[in-house]
């Protein structure tokens, strides 16, 4: 029976089991967005999953949304990940990264004071941290047509970097309300080009940039994270299931390796959504490989699982505070509880200081 300790083929990669850690911002990189020592010890510390997915590496500096969030383009970055990448193998674990631009939701803060590109000149909801404080986000700059191949190009280096760098595959980041997701759904794109109107035109950007990406890496190593249910920064689309069936129907004729599918957390769910259990409803359009992830448990997982409704089971909390989450899962162990006041700021708490559980006493006397 399928668990979650079962092996998987996914492309040429053998997994040891089907849990994967969740890409997750920590800003634990440094200004000029290199990841060092203590964030190699960060991922190494979790390399028992069967894949990690690492945090969003911006592709472009008008890609980045966060500070202290890692980069992807300079021989500084790509050292710094590849620290990262080799700390991983050394413990036996894999580690894909995740390329990441945030489009319309960043600031001239973070721009070198040029304004957000987005599809449609429509800000983002919410606000964002400057030094004046918490502000809207702005209106951002309408991305001209001849724009969109540099754009690609982008998430193209960034990918040859990865590989550069050491990584085992990528996972081209379209959810979350960031670039890609923007072109996707129709309340961020009014566009009238090539790129917006139809749900075809409106997939055509993340088509373009996963060939691009598949021509570095070959298809069987890239994924794609989508997220039909997510309503952060104002995201909404007139009819999700017409354009995400169509993204996702055509990333499996390419033969992407994996599609990442987030679930609706219980308390976003609105009266009259439709989009739940997202992996089982768009499993059947693809043929690769489905993830799952959304605040799942041990017993959530499991249940997933058995019903063959994904694949995979991505975990993104739990794996913050437990270093040795499929340990602890086997073993029927307590888990650590996670601190929030610690997911994002610098240094080792909260980072690289959560327990793993102590050896056996037979295995401490075998390795002394």
């Amino acid at each position: 029976m399928t668990n979650l300790f079962s092996s998987l083929q996914l492309g040429e990669l053998t997994l040891p089991n089907r849990i994967v850690m969740a890409p997750m911002s920590r800003t634990r990189a440094d200004e000029e967005g290199v990841m060092g020592n203590l964030n190699a010890q960060y991922y190494a510390q979790r390399a028992t999953a069967g894949l990690i997915v690492s945090e969003g590496v911006w592709v472009s500096t008008m890609g980045k949304g966060l500070e202290n969030s890692p980069g992807l383009r300079s021989e500084a970055q790509i050292e710094g990940w590849k620290r990262v990448a080799d700390a991983v193998h050394e413990k036996g674990g894999k580690i894909f990264a995740q390329l990441w631009h945030c489009g319309r939701v960043s600031s001239p803060y973070l721009l070198g004071g040029k304004l957000p590109v987005a599809p449609s000149a429509i800000a983002a909801l919410g606000r964002i941290k400057t030094p004046d404080g918490f502000q809207k986000f702005p209106v951002p700059r309408m991305i001209e047509t001849g724009e969109v191949a540099q754009i690609v190009a982008e998430f193209a280096i960034a990918a040859k970097n990865a590989k550069d760098a050491g990584f085992d595959g990528v996972e081209i980041h379209a959810g979350g309300g960031y670039l890609i997701d923007q072109f996707l759904q129709t309340g961020s794109n009014v566009r009238r080009d090539q790129y917006g109107g139809l749900s075809a035109n409106r997939c055509r950007f993340l088509f373009e940039v996963a060939e691009a990406v598949s021509e570095i890496w070959g298809a069987d190593r890239v994924g794609v994270k989508l997220s039909p249910s997510n309503r952060d920064f104002g995201m909404i689309d007139a009819d999700p299931m017409i354009v995400f069936t169509k993204a996702v129907s055509g990333l499996s004729e390419m033969g992407i390796a994996y599609v990442h599918m987030v679930e609706p957390l219980e308390d976003d769910l609105k009266e009259g959504d439709v989009l739940k259990d997202n992996a089982q409803r768009f499993k059947p359009h693809f043929k690769g490989r489905m993830i799952a992830g959304g605040r799942f448990d041990l017993a959530k997982a499991e249940m997933i699982l058995e019903n063959e409704g994904a694949d995979l089971i991505s975990f993104g909390r739990l794996f913050i505070a437990n270093p040795d989450l499929p340990e602890r899962f086997r073993l029927g162990k307590p888990l650590n509880e996670p601190d929030p006041g610690s997911f994002y700021g610098d240094g080792a708490a909260g980072y690289t200081d959560y327990p793993a559980l102590e050896p056996h006493p037979y295995l401490r006397l075998i390795e002394s």
